[in-house]
Order: C-alpha cells, then structure tokens, then sequence
C-alpha cells in the first residue's frame, strides 16, 4: 500500500491537512486543501484506503447540488437505492441537490477528487447515518 507521500506524488494539487472539521462524518481518515474559496468554491478532497464519508443530502430549494472530478486513486460514489460507481482519474459526477449519497475510497487504494460546490438557494449539508461495513465490505 502507498504511504501518503507516495501518492502526494501522483496527483497534482496538494493533499492538504487533515480534515478535522468534519471528521464526525468520515470513517477513516481523509484531508482537505482548498483550491478556489471565491466566486465557486473548490477543495482537493483525498480518503485514505477504507475511508468514506456518511450518507449525506446537499439540500436546495433551487440550484446547488455538487460535483466530483476524480484526480487520483480509484474510490466510488453511490447514491441512495442505486449501485455504487467506480471512480478513477477524469471521471466527473454531477451531484443534483437534494439526493442522498455517500462518496470514498476503494478498500485498497488512495483515492482524490475535486470537490465543486455548486451555488443554490437556501443550501445547507445534512449528513446522515455512516456507510456501515457490510455495505463498504461489498466493493472491490
């Protein structure tokens, strides 16, 4: 497995620090390093293998929602009642508002993505129950 030093050198934007803000709402361990903070706000998101965030809702009355641009690694997305997807670098994954969904690593790789957050009306994140391991352990 790559130590994070390792992989640090196969992407192009930092890694950044570790993502205490919001470590209630992840198992495992990720980092955060924001990219753009104005007019559309942007962060290099990076989990460690096994790390995922909870399920979580980016809720809007209109617009909002989030977009995910895969840099590195290999980690996958799932929406709520649907199968997970496979993410690797280059893949994109439009996230509408008000969908529930969860994003992370694979179980054996490092994975990162650019996280676009995409304005709206009356926009707040709920972050629901975690991906509990039996779910997690069917990925490859």
């Amino acid at each position: 497995m790559q130590t994070i030093e390792e992989y640090q050198k196969t992407i192009m934007f930092p890694i950044g620090d570790k993502n205490e803000a919001y470590k209630q709402y992840f198992i495992g361990q990720s980092y955060i390093s924001p990219l753009s903070t104005n007019q559309v706000k942007m962060y290099n998101v990076t989990f460690e293998p096994k790390c995922r965030n909870n399920w979580h809702i980016h809720k809007a009355s209109s617009g909002g929602g989030q977009i995910l641009i895969a840099i590195g690694g290999r980690g996958y997305y799932q929406e709520w009642g649907k199968d997970p997807i496979e993410m690797k670098t280059g893949d994109v994954i439009n996230i509408p508002a008000n969908v529930k969904h969860w994003h992370g690593s694979a179980p054996d790789s490092w994975f990162s993505h650019v996280a676009v957050e995409v304005d709206g009306v009356d926009t707040e994140n709920v972050w629901l129950e975690a991906v509990d391991d039996e779910q997690y352990s069917k990925l490859k």
